[in-house]
């Protein structure tokens, strides 16, 4: 063997040892984050609101019943669109914005034109029967640079409640996996958005991954390229709490491949 092939076996096997790396400290993340307090391993209740004053506590003739915090905790009111408790304004979708009762953790969200409120509990079963999740090995042939095709327009997003939302899409993606040449189409998830967001679902959902489909991100298009690493490709909250509102891939992204890269199926 030649000095230069020698040489260019050992930065090969460098690449791919330090690709595998940053994999293997991407899931270490991935995880510390679902079992982080606040993650959404304790994402515990959802509770939609009506017009007026909702009571929460932990009394059993509450609207609401938390599992902790006095038996009358107060009263939310939602009214002309806005979501009070006393003399407190709460945002929708802002997760800094938490009311506190006890342990819990209590924010508005807005979905579909409706309000609800998201409870979280640090000791959430889910957080406490947590037990790993699984991968399919790391493989680079799965870290594809695609061309990003300009083409913004809104399309439905459809989530697990029935509600569907209108999303902002820049474009889309095309590459080649499989023999084929297929498309997958980003989100943009709130103005000024500096990732995109593809949901989708191939071969192996419902079989070895999540049926409802995965989430992945790429960075913004560079130079009219993306890249889209299915190796870093996760479940949704949903498959971990039945709490979650989680939308669904658009026709346009349920790829007619096996893509046996990212997260598997996570299995209570």
């Amino acid at each position: 063997m030649t000095r230069l092939a020698a040489f260019v076996i050992a930065m090969s096997l460098s690449a791919a040892s330090t690709y595998q790396t940053e994999i293997a400290q991407w899931r270490e993340q991935r995880v510390a984050s679902l079992k982080a307090d606040g993650g959404w391993l304790t994402v515990a209740g959802l509770f939609w609101l009506h017009d007026g004053a909702n009571s929460f506590g932990t009394a059993a003739d509450s609207e609401i019943v938390v599992p902790d915090g006095p038996a009358k905790a107060g009263v939310i009111d939602l009214h002309g669109g806005k979501v009070t408790a006393g003399a407190r304004q709460l945002k929708p979708d802002d997760s800094s914005d938490a009311l506190k009762v006890g342990r819990l953790s209590m924010f508005v969200i807005l979905r579909g034109g409706k309000y609800a409120i998201r409870l979280k509990d640090p000791d959430s079963e889910y957080r406490r029967n947590f037990h790993g999740l699984e991968y399919f090995p790391a493989d680079e042939a799965y870290r594809i640079t695609a061309r990003f095709m300009a083409e913004p327009k809104k399309i439905p997003i459809l989530n697990v409640l029935g509600q569907t939302e209108e999303s902002e899409c820049p474009g889309y993606a095309v590459f080649q996996l499989g023999g084929q040449e297929l498309r997958l189409y980003p989100i943009l998830e709130e103005p000024g958005a500096k990732e995109l967001f593809y949901i989708f679902k191939d071969q192996t959902s419902g079989k070895e991954t999540y049926g409802a489909g995965r989430f992945l991100y790429s960075d913004m298009p560079k130079d009219g390229k993306v890249v889209l690493d299915f190796n870093k490709a996760y479940n949704p909250p949903c498959s971990f709490t039945p709490y979650a509102t989680c939308p669904l891939p658009p026709p346009e992204n349920r790829l007619p491949v096996r893509v046996p890269a990212g997260e598997k199926k996570y299995h209570e």
